[in-house]
């Protein structure tokens, strides 16, 4: 290997490990501020903190709504992601396979839909939900999340079914498999990385919403986490400990997500950039 190749290669490495530690630098804060007490938090924020302690997470289990929100981002979160996953998978299929006029004006529509920011959407979702008495609902949240989530769960499982052979579901089918049960078979587990990433995306951009929250919900009853945390913010009542818990909380089910599902993650966005 010449000179040249070597410093290349390590130059790859290094611009990869500072933007490694540029990126994870932050997460490891806020993991390591909400287990120092306050006093080092405040006066000595040192990067390995002498002393732990986990007085931010009791106080905020015990004496603050967190629970109920977290339970409220589930919900959301989660009755979202089933939604996104069943109809843009019906909707992604649809017009891959069936003769449907203006097709790519529907795919097109998706994708324009998915441009407009959340707050736009927000004014005139919450108008239409006050006038059917959806307002200061979970369902309100989950309707107002599907604006974002179906549009890019449709795009991008179009892509993976636009270049999926249909003979493969041809053969299914003369071999005795309705074409439901083709597409069952056949369809649906040659598509599980496009899934796996599709749900990981809805789950994400519903978990982490305050947008949509902030417009929707008034009642603490319906809040969700990151609006909670966010009236943890006061004018002359700032619970850094607090509020860094509640985050390091709210970031655990999206890193137990991506450990578990890394493998389809990849695969579904390598796949979705080379077939859409």
């Amino acid at each position: 290997m010449t000179p040249s190749r070597i410093a290349g290669r390590a130059g790859v490495y290094v611009a990869a490990v500072v933007l490694a530690v540029y990126s994870a630098f932050p997460i490891y804060w806020m993991i390591v501020s909400s287990l120092r007490p306050t006093q080092d938090m405040l006066m000595n924020p040192t990067l390995v903190p002498d002393r732990l302690t986990l007085d931010y997470y009791i106080s905020l289990l015990a004496q603050t709504d967190y629970p109920r929100q977290f339970l409220n981002s589930l919900i959301v979160a989660v009755s979202t992601v089933v939604l996104t996953m069943v109809l843009s998978i019906m909707i992604a299929y649809g017009v891959t396979r069936q003769r449907i006029r203006g097709k790519q004006m529907i795919i097109g529509g998706m994708l324009y839909a998915y441009m407009f920011p959340p707050l736009l959407l927000a004014i005139p979702l919450y108008a239409m939900f006050a006038k059917v008495g959806l307002n200061d609902t979970l369902l309100s949240l989950v309707i107002s999340h599907l604006t974002i989530t179906m549009p890019l769960g449709v795009w991008f499982l179009w892509g993976f079914f636009k270049t999926m052979p249909f003979e493969l579901e041809e053969a299914a089918m003369v071999d005795g498999c309705t074409r439901l049960g083709a597409f069952l078979r056949v369809v649906l587990p040659l598509s599980v990385p496009g899934l796996v990433t599709v749900a990981i995306f809805a789950f994400l951009l519903s978990w982490t919403d305050y947008t949509f929250a902030l417009v929707m919900i008034g009642s603490d009853a319906n809040k969700t986490v990151p609006l909670g945390l966010a009236s943890m913010v006061g004018a002359f009542d700032l619970r850094w400990g607090d509020v860094m818990a509640g985050s390091t909380l709210i970031a655990l089910p999206l890193f137990a997500a991506f450990v578990m599902l890394s493998r389809y993650f990849v695969q579904g966005l390598t796949a979705g950039a080379v077939k859409g």
